[in-house]
Parts: C-alpha cells; sequence; structure tokens
C-alpha cells in the first residue's frame, strides 16, 4: 500500500544535523504507518532540495541506527533531489545556477531569492 504523506515535514533552510532530521522523518513515517493500521514500512520517499544541506549518506547512515526494532526496520529510502531555483528581484525573472554563478544571467544583479531547493520532507511511505 502507498500512503500520501506530503508534505509532513517542510522546513524551510535551517543549519540542522542529519540525526536529529532522521529521527523527525522516521516518526512522521511511524505515524503515519500506525494510522493506516500498517505493520511493516517498506520504504520512505523522500524529497530533498539541492540547497537544504541534506546528505543522503548521512540520512541513510542515521536510519539504519535509528529504526531498529521498529516497524521501519530495513525500509528502502527513496531520494528524489530538487534543484535549486532562484528570483530575481531585479528584472523578475527565474533561473537556475549556472556554473555556481549566483548573479542573474538576465541582468547580472544579485538581488536574489531562493525559490526551490530548500525542501526535505517525507512525500509518502510504502507499508504492508
Amino acid at each position: 500500500m502507498h500512503l500520501a504523506v506530503h508534505p509532513c515535514y517542510n522546513a524551510p533552510w535551517t543549519p540542522m544535523h542529519e540525526l536529529p532530521v532522521t529521527q523527525g522523518m522516521l516518526s512522521i513515517a511511524l505515524e503515519h504507518a500506525e494510522r493506516a493500521g500498517a505493520a511493516k514500512i517498506t520504504a520512505i520517499n523522500l524529497t530533498i532540495g539541492e540547497m537544504s544541506g541534506i546528505v543522503d549518506d548521512s540520512i541513510q547512515f542515521y536510519f539504519d541506527f535509528v529504526s531498529k526494532d521498529t516497524p521501519a526496520q530495513g525500509a528502502l529510502l527513496n531520494f528524489e533531489r530538487v534543484p535549486a531555483r532562484f528570483h530575481c528581484r531585479a528584472c523578475d525573472e527565474d533561473f537556475s545556477l549556472d556554473k555556481g554563478q549566483w548573479a542573474c544571467p538576465h541582468c547580472g544583479e544579485w538581488s536574489v531569492e531562493i525559490i526551490a531547493g530548500r525542501e526535505f520532507y517525507v512525500d509518502s511511505i510504502e507499508v504492508e
């Protein structure tokens, strides 16, 4: 069974370590599995922004540790990465980074805001 969870955990970028983030993600998955009456979580589908600072391997490492002896033990973590997107306040254009260049490629201004790429949330879980 596939359960949609999105967006139960969608925080703006904050300097977090992967252990508490992983604990929060596991808590959300377990809560939704329990609500559905599921005995086992087989997969957790995560959406992670390129600018979130979240490292997939670290999440996997901590998940293997914190999920031990829970219905999520052994669940597959699927990582979907969201590329960074920016909005120029000067010319009102949206753009992606080009070789690490943060200035707007349309007008050259540096007055930009991140509009995508800071996401981190549990999109859905798969249960039995």
